[in-house]
């Protein structure tokens, strides 16, 4: 009896502690009205939606593996031989940068496998990003109001390749050397600047003195400092904004139907980052990536071939190799490389499109409302195949960066790989084009009369008369709901100004929307369907 008197007041004592502090804290902060507000978001529960969590807790995992690493990697260019437990690079002469991270990989318990973590989710980071700009590009999510999210999302795609560039170029092996030469080319390669660009970033001739340092700043403290400030920004967004929702029963632009964050959400989001972690750390102990002992120091006498950079920058080299040889004029005391230039300008062009396209659409469609639904693909023909189209051309640009394994792998000659990948790079995307927006189209014929008539059941029935009908099973009203639900715009309409003229910029836009909103195919009206029940 005596322990029991004595441990209620200490509880007591304990709880009125932590609610005056929790008191304290709030008055101060006003953090619950925050937690309180947020705790009511709904969030839709669609599989979709986490693509774009896969993306955060992947950037987690980075900063949690790029962590221990800091605290073992040395970004130094001083000569050392190496003297550690590797055996076949003892006496190798090489960097202390190199040094370190075979330290980290055989000396270092748990090194290794933070190294293959921290890759491994770099790798994931990236794609789950492009994924998720994909599902949001495809389903028109980027529409009224989120037009400014779309271009944080885009900023971070292009911040998490730089991340990963500064990342891989560390060790200062032959991978990461070869990778920077063509950066160094690529720079040198602008008329009258490039060389004192050059000069600027690598601290001297290439490869400088000090680049692994000052590339060790760029990837610790500014690039993670700016994704995390954006990742911010579009978390803000996204609680500011009405989240998108795919159509269905019950569903509106005015309500979202789904989860609040607190406390379902939260429990579903907590034990998904777990799963997303372990994933990583199952593929990080199964299977290798940048065994840098393999390639050793980097020396840039000599040119080595079969090096690939990592995936999401292999779009540009490949931009690169697809460019015609020989496209050098002299111009000015200056000589012009345009096959180093037209291949900057061709990704900067792409690059600004995909930035700027919810604006572009918005013009070319004038829709200025507000859009929490989203669409699908097949309901939007024309954005759909612009975006295959857009695909295609990442993916043939993606794919020329390997063209010299495809020759040697698949035994064909290198020259008959370029030209087939040009072709492609300049074709293909019109090719994507055209077959996406017939396929858009077939698909929603088949809903039309799949609204209209049902499903083909595979019944034939011999009517009185002799005739021969198949039975068609009725689709029910959720079916039918996402079959309809979809407006079917029109373009705009030409209209004078004040002084009774349509200006060129007017024909233009005009023009673009009769191409955008061409070949649609209305969907059945309430009256159709009605109608079609009666009859069968």
């Amino acid at each position: 009896m005596s322990s029991t008197a004595t441990t209620k007041p200490a509880a007591s004592n304990s709880s009125r502690f932590t609610s005056k502090a929790a008191t304290y804290i709030d008055d101060r902060t006003k953090v619950g009205v925050a937690v309180k507000e947020f705790g009511r978001k709904v969030f839709p529960d669609h599989w979709s939606f986490l693509l774009g969590e896969v993306a955060l807790y992947s950037f987690v995992v980075i900063l949690i593996s790029g962590t221990f690493l800091t605290l073992f990697f040395q970004a130094s260019m001083a000569e050392v031989h190496y003297n550690g437990p590797y055996t076949p690079m003892k006496g190798v002469e090489m960097s202390v940068a190199m040094a370190s991270t075979l330290d980290i990989s055989f000396s270092v318990r748990g090194g290794l496998l933070m190294r293959h973590v921290h890759h491994w989710a770099a790798l994931l980071f990236v794609a789950s990003i492009g994924l998720h700009m994909l599902r949001i590009f495809f389903t028109g999510a980027f529409r009224k109001p989120r037009e400014l999210n779309w271009v944080i999302g885009f900023v971070l795609f292009v911040l998490a390749m730089a991340e990963g560039f500064t990342g891989y170029s560390l060790p200062d092996d032959v991978l990461s050397g070869n990778g920077l030469r063509i950066i160094d080319g690529i720079i040198k390669a602008i008329p009258v600047v490039g060389t004192y660009l050059s000069y600027f970033f690598f601290g001297g001739e290439f490869p400088g003195t000090d680049i692994v340092g000052r590339l060790y700043m760029l990837h610790i403290m500014v690039l993670p400092a700016l994704v995390i400030l954006f990742i911010a920004l579009h978390l803000a967004f996204v609680v500011i904004h009405k989240h998108t929702q795919y159509p269905g029963p019950g569903k509106t632009q005015q309500n979202v139907v789904g989860f609040p964050v607190l406390p379902v959400y939260a429990a579903k989001a907590g034990g998904f980052f777990f799963i997303v972690f372990g994933v990583i750390l199952l593929i990080a102990s199964f299977f290798g990536i940048n065994a840098i002992w393999d390639y050793g120091p980097y020396d840039p006498s000599p040119v080595s071939a079969g090096t690939q950079p990592d995936w999401y920058i292999g779009f540009a080299d490949g931009m690169l190799r697809l460019v015609p040889p020989g496209l050098e004029t002299e111009w000015f005391g200056y000589t012009w490389s345009w096959n180093m230039l037209i291949p900057l300008a061709l990704i900067g062009i792409f690059l600004v499109l995909v930035a700027a396209y919810p604006f572009i659409e918005a013009w070319i469609t004038g829709d200025k409302r507000e859009h929490h639904i989203l669409d699908r693909p097949r309901n939007a023909p024309t954005r759909t195949a612009i975006g295959a189209a857009g695909v295609t051309f990442y993916g043939v640009m993606w794919a020329g960066a390997s063209s010299d394994l495809m020759a040697t792998h698949f035994q064909l000659s290198m020259e008959g790989v370029i030209h087939a990948l040009q072709f492609c790079l300049v074709f293909g995307p019109f090719i994507a084009y055209f077959l996406t927006k017939r396929i858009c189209l077939g698909l929603q014929k088949k809903d039309r009369s799949i609204a209209l008539h049902g499903y083909e059941s595979g019944r034939i029935v011999r009517l009185p008369g002799g005739e021969y009908i198949e039975v068609h099973k009725p689709v029910s009203e959720y079916e039918r709901w996402e079959l309809v639900s979809y407006s079917d715009y029109a373009p705009l309409m030409l209209r004078p100004n004040d002084q009774g003229r349509i200006p060129l910029t007017q024909r233009l836009r005009a023009g673009f929307s009769r191409w955008f909103f061409e070949d649609r195919i209305v969907p059945p009206g309430q009256g159709e369907i009605d109608s079609q029940d009666g009859h069968h």
